[in-house]
């Protein structure tokens, strides 16, 4: 007599994928909900530290290393240039609201830095990056990013407009991976949209908008304090909840009709939110322009990858004609709102914080 199959040995295609996403969904879905609130405060002040060396002399360096403070609180990450490098005179450290600098003058030697490496023990301890530039007294300029799984960059003897743009670009992919608030909006903004000619338009809204903010920010032209920022983003998150609900039940409002219009308008609020990922850290002027552009692209590629995969799910639910529990569909709705209201309150507290 055969004995009939477990279903925990149907293979994952089919009604056997349909089974493991209603079996696991529920999980899936809570573990998302604790992943936004173990987020930061200040989801979008991933910000890089900045370390920028200038040869002033031959084998003679200035250096500048800025940190950021979170919270009154600097990240734990220590410079340790190259063996044999001495200082020319003592380091010169200033504290800002957003950051700590320490300035020093070295001594590479006769060879410079060219093939040495540095290093940056407790970065590996945070979600942080550290941009390097090094500027060299013939003209070559040179960027890397340091990053947790690899806390140290070696100094290459040059570097090409391409690799620039690579770096730059990787950031603001990167930035968007865990900008939480950012993609909590945007996921409130599809929950929303009802067809595919109305979500082309909210994203491109919302793209364009984002994209003026972060230009006139980074290009020095406008600036928004972070506290009070970070406290209006968190009340654009808050603001879809009600508006997704009233969707669900079938009832309509300005935003529901128009949420190209609503995306478009707390776009500019984000669009301040990205730009500290490269204001904060402090670029020459000269090259914020190739900075601005590429920095922008990867926050686009990161943002669209996002909605792509929101829409793939989507998708996949519904050919494998997958029943959810009233709960789980509602889940997503109220997280949105929950998590609006929960960072709204939380940011307040440290704007108020910061005001007294």
């Amino acid at each position: 007599m055969t004995r009939p199959k477990s279903s925990h040995s149907l293979p994952l295609t089919g009604r056997g994928l349909a089974w493991w996403l209603k079996a696991c969904a529920p999980w899936s879905l809570a573990c998302l909900l604790l992943f936004f609130l173990a987020a930061p405060a200040h989801a979008h002040e991933s910000r890089p530290a900045y370390l920028e060396i200038k040869e002033t002399a031959p084998g003679q360096f200035s250096v500048l290393w800025r940190t950021p403070v979170l919270a009154g609180m600097r990240l734990p990450i220590v410079l340790n240039l190259p063996e044999r490098v001495k200082n020319l005179k003592e380091p010169v450290v200033s504290q800002l609201t957003d950051s700590l600098i320490e300035r020093r003058w070295i001594d590479a030697g006769p060879n410079g830095l060219a093939g040495k490496r540095i290093e940056f023990p407790g970065l590996q301890l945070t979600i942080t990056d550290v941009l390097v530039r090094l500027e060299m007294l013939d003209g070559r300029k040179w960027t890397t990013i340091a990053r947790p799984a690899q806390p140290w960059v070696e100094i290459a003897a040059s570097q090409t407009w391409v690799e620039v743009v690579g770096t730059y670009v990787g950031e603001g992919f990167r930035h968007i991976l865990f900008g939480a608030d950012h993609m909590l909006f945007v996921l409130g903004l599809l929950l929303i949209v009802k067809d595919m000619w109305m979500l082309v338009k909210t994203v491109t809204a919302f793209t364009v908008a984002h994209s003026i903010t972060l230009a006139i920010a980074t290009l020095g032209y406008g600036h928004v304090p972070a506290p009070p920022l970070n406290a209006a983003i968190a009340l654009s998150i808050l603001f879809l909840g009600p508006e997704i609900v009233r969707s669900w039940r079938g009832e309509t409002s300005f935003t529901i009709q128009h949420p190209w219009v609503v995306a478009f308008a707390f776009g500019l609020l984000h669009g301040f939110g990205f730009a500290a990922a490269l204001t904060s850290a402090g670029l020459p002027r000269q090259e914020l322009p190739l900075a601005l552009v590429s920095f922008n692209v990867g926050v686009e590629l990161g943002q669209l990858g996002f909605i792509a995969l929101i829409l793939a799910l989507e998708r996949s639910f519904r050919v494998l004609e997958i029943r959810w529990p009233r709960w789980a569909q509602a889940l997503p709705g109220y997280t949105v709102g929950a998590l609006g209201a929960f960072w709204t309150i939380q940011r307040l507290v440290l704007l108020f914080g910061v005001l007294r």
